[in-house]
């Protein structure tokens, strides 16, 4: 095993977290924070020869590039992460038993987690930070796509580590290669935890090679149900921004249900989005109320491998339906349970949406541009999980640990 070396760096690295003072994690992670932003033109640099390699077309283009502003972006998040409440040893419960034992359930970390990403170079930042804050070692597995990105990161962050004591070994990079995927996958007794994120082929590889616990952080399929009682200006707004806002990325839109009480106002909804020149995949009766009111370059007739698919790129696909019975039955068909929305004015409608439909998060009149861990006040994410064991959603601190049970006696024993 080549990396079997670095996964016995970080599991002995991560027991000496437990001795570390929260105070001491803070300083770190704002230094590292000031060390990214002086550290931009480096970052920029060992970007640009990732992005040198890539078709300006590919969908994972726009994840993978870093900017100045990005980047800036990134440190504010580190330092949003270091100013969160510290879980570790938080009492989840207590309680004394009637034979005089007292019982503490409180917050502990996962240990050593691993995680496989893509074209995402912000992910090592992110993920480092979590990691450390909520007292846990990690060990990333970045794609070949973003290698020099992420060697670049990774070189900033063990400087910082060194230079505020901490051992460099709490992060270990491993090689971008194929192989150290699969023996990351295959991690047993060293790694704790693993969390894929990228497309739905990565995840369900790694569902169906690892041999260790996966979390999976899906791929999102999402869904804007436009309900005959919607605002029509908030249907726009909500659409348009969904949709053209960053289309590389788990949230963005992905299909527009519309009421077909509605499909005269189609025009009004969708036409912001022609400066972004987004590619309309619409059925036949929405198809016939763009025809000639939307770019025809642009407008396409549906087929069925129009529904169900994650774009992550300026393409969208739209469905009438004749009442929202049939717009929760399609959600249910084609969602990824990672993020759907509903734009209506009538409670009743909205009530129904909160309660049937099955996802990590649940819109009404908002578009879900906003399912992200700093948007829901976490500092960052790890990833978005829309499975339902251990966390649903942004994965952030809390997601991070488990708990265990600490039991305080005086000479206790159990009778025969």
């Amino acid at each position: 095993m080549q990396c079997l070396a670095q996964f016995q760096k970080v599991k002995e690295a991560s027991r000496g977290l437990a001795k570390i003072k929260q105070a001491d994690i803070i300083k770190m992670l704002n230094k590292l924070a000031d060390e990214a932003e002086k550290n931009i033109p480096e970052l920029l640099e060992a970007n640009q020869k990732d992005l040198d390699r890539m078709d300006p077309n590919d969908p994972k283009f726009d994840r993978l590039k870093l900017t100045k502003e990005r980047i800036e972006a990134i440190a504010n998040d580190i330092r949003n992460v270091s100013k969160l409440p510290y879980p570790i040893g938080e009492i989840l419960e207590e309680k004394q038993l009637d034979n005089g034992l007292e019982l503490k359930k409180v917050r502990v970390p996962l240990g050593v987690i691993g995680v496989i990403y893509e074209a995402r170079p912000n992910v090592t930042f992110d993920v480092f930070s979590l990691c450390i804050q909520s007292g846990n070692a990690c060990v990333l597995k970045g794609g070949s796509d973003a290698e020099y990105s992420n060697k670049a990161i990774t070189g900033v962050i063990h400087k910082v580590l060194q230079s505020e004591g901490f051992n460099p070994d709490l992060l270990q990079l491993l090689p971008a290669d194929r192989s150290a995927a699969t023996e990351l996958m295959n991690a047993i007794g060293y790694v704790d935890i693993l969390i894929p994120r990228g497309s739905q082929n990565l995840i369900n590889s790694v569902r169906e090679n690892a041999n260790i616990p996966v979390i999976e952080t899906g791929a999102g399929i999402v869904h804007t149900y436009v309900d005959k009682s919607a605002n029509i200006q908030k249907a726009a707004d909500v659409v348009v921004n969904a949709k053209t806002r960053r289309v590389s990325v788990c949230n963005a839109l992905d299909c527009m249900i519309i009421h077909e009480e509605q499909l005269s106002n189609i025009v009004e909804i969708v036409k912001g989005m022609i400066p972004y020149k987004v590619e309309v995949y619409a059925d036949s009766k929405s198809f016939e109320k763009l025809q000639g009111q939307y770019p025809e370059e642009l407008l396409h007739q549906a087929t069925n491998e129009s529904f169900g698919t994650e774009f992550l790129s300026h393409k969208m696909s739209i469905k009438t339906v004749a009442n929202i019975d049939q717009a929760l039955d399609h959600i249910y068909k084609y969602s990824s349970k990672h993020s759907e929305a509903i734009i209506a004015e009538d409670a009743d409608a909205i009530s129904r949406f909160y309660n049937e439909v099955d996802a990590a998060a649940v819109y009404a009149n908002t578009s879900t541009a906003f399912t992200d861990g700093a948007q829901f006040g976490l500092g960052a994410e790890i990833g978005i999980s829309t499975q339902k064991l251990h966390a649903r959603g942004p994965m952030a601190l809390k997601e991070l640990t488990s708990y265990k049970w600490l039991v305080s006696g005086n000479g206790h024993t159990r009778p025969a």
